[in-house]
């Protein structure tokens, strides 16, 4: 019985478009009926010919029918610059073909007359038929256009043709053809203040499973990317997770004497603090530990690679010998209109190909600046922190605090506690006029640590902890007091020496 059910699962049609086959889980159905629906713009036309070009490369046939679509020389022009067009497998495997004469004369039977040669005639394994709405104003009746969409199911599952309905529609009121087909996937184009993102759901996939919610997408010169929501794609981490004990020194020095010898591994790790303390220049120190063994990443959206190698030389870190040996990788993303979802997949892609087990990213407010859904930004670290721990990364990262000298650190991330196993707080305090660097260690789950304030410089040869912070009052307010201390001497214009005779 068994093998009688798995005889009867139907084979997949994969899609070929980077990310959607993820959110399909394997493609389209061999022989279903599905409609791509969306806004003028948002990517229909691209998608259905990526995905035609990408089934005839793959051996497949595919027909493009249209009806009230641009004109056949038109959109190949416009299909031209993309990776995925291909010249030279039209007409003999994708073959387009205009039936709005049909449809207009013969109405929706010669429609159906002519999708059916098609199929047969081209031995088409993909057909489109883009401008559905064409073919609805056409019916007299609803009932007939629930007859024609009935018909060419049939006919798709007869000659195990999956076909795509292209029309034009948004979230609304649920139509009767949305209920007959086997799928609806519906693509828009929002508004977010001053920017837009496109995104995909999969509203309808009978027979299959499919990732939920909007999924965002780009269109690129490869085509469209859909990245996957990363909530939903890895809400259970794609490899166990194994716990460990076991210690990644930090490279700064003096900093793994006061938390028991260094960085659990496979951790997240949030350093905190002001802009200019020294954040990134920590991230470097644990990057310099890179090797063969534990293969580093960076990942910056503040300081282009040629200038990180420079600051780092400055400091005695030999970031292109790193790079050279192949024990580091640096990847920056200019701070521009970036994707969410698009960044994190980016980041783990590259973790997946080297194998990654250091990786500091400079930091975590280029992230969140990057959600449309601010709301999002808990669960999505949570998941990002869990897949990163269950590939046995340990990773460090920076987070910018508001004020520069006062005396609360706000932290821009709801739970933070919670997505962090260790958090380093970095502070400038004034004594006497001038500013020192502070570092306190608030949190390392399930390990102990220096609770002490503790002062460090940056010197050419990098960061160093100098010692505890003591004999003085109120530092973590910003300005530092000695007790007793005399008042200091008022500021004025200097004492003028008595006249000599």
């Amino acid at each position: 019985m068994t093998e009688d059910l798995h005889r009867m699962e139907l084979d997949r049609v994969p899609t070929g478009i980077a990310g959607l086959d993820l959110v399909l889980q394997g493609g389209l159905l061999k022989g279903g009926v599905y409609i791509v629906q969306g806004v003028p713009g948002a990517g229909k036309t691209i998608l259905a010919n990526q995905m035609c070009f990408t089934h005839v490369a793959g051996g497949g046939r595919a027909a493009y029918v249209t009806l009230l679509a641009e004109s056949h020389t038109r959109m190949l022009q416009h299909l031209r610059p993309l990776a995925f067009f291909d010249e030279s497998v039209i007409p003999e495997r994708l073959y387009y073909i205009s039936a709005f004469k049909t449809l207009e004369e013969e109405g929706l039977k010669g429609l159906l007359d002519l999708l059916r040669r098609e199929i047969r005639g081209h031995r088409a394994s993909l057909l489109v038929l883009d401008g559905l709405v064409a073919a609805e104003d056409t019916a007299v009746s609803d009932r007939e256009f629930k007859k024609f969409v009935h018909e060419v199911q049939m006919h798709a599952a007869m000659n195990e043709c999956t076909v795509l309905l292209l029309t034009t529609g948004g979230a609304g009121p649920v139509r009767a053809e949305h209920t007959m087909v086997d799928g609806l996937i519906e693509l828009d184009d929002r508004l977010f203040e001053v920017r837009n993102e496109r995104s995909l759901q999969v509203r309808k996939f009978r027979g299959s499973g499919a990732l939920r919610g909007r999924h965002a997408f780009r269109i690129t010169l490869d085509g469209l990317v859909v990245f996957p929501r990363f909530e939903a794609l890895f809400a259970t981490p794609s490899a166990p997770d194994r716990a460990s004990r076991n210690r990644v020194q930090s490279g700064v020095d003096g900093l793994d004497a006061l938390i028991e010898g260094g960085l659990v591994e496979a951790t997240t790790n949030v350093v905190m603090g002001p802009t200019g303390i020294g954040k990134t220049t920590f991230g470097l120190h644990f990057l310099a530990r890179c090797s063969a063994a534990e293969p580093g990443l960076m990942l910056g959206f503040y300081e282009t690679p040629a200038r990180l190698r420079l600051k780092a030389t400055a400091l005695g870190i030999n970031l292109e010998g790193l790079e050279a040996r192949g024990a580091l990788e640096i990847l920056w993303q200019a701070q521009g209109e970036t994707v969410l979802d698009e960044l994190a997949h980016r980041l783990r892609d590259a973790v997946r190909r080297r194998g990654v087990r250091r990786l500091f990213v400079d930091g975590l407010g280029a992230f969140i600046e990057s959600a449309v859904h601010p709301e999002r930004i808990s669960r999505f670290f949570s998941v990002l922190s869990n897949e990163l721990r269950a590939l046995g990364v340990t990773a460090v990262y920076t987070l910018e605090s508001r004020d520069i000298i006062g005396p609360t650190l706000e932290v821009p991330i709801t739970g933070i506690s919670s997505l962090a196993e260790s958090l380093f707080a970095l502070r400038y305090v004034e004594v006497q006029a001038r500013t020192r660097r502070l570092l306190s260690v608030v949190k390392i789950r399930d390990s102990g640590f220096d609770p002490a304030l503790h002062e460090f410089e940056i010197t050419g040869r990098g960061v160093r902890i100098v010692g505890r912070f003591a004999g003085y009052e109120g530092m973590l307010r910003g300005y530092a007091e000695a007790p007793n201390a005399p008042p200091p001497e008022p500021t004025g214009a200097p004492k003028r020496r008595p006249r000599q005779e």
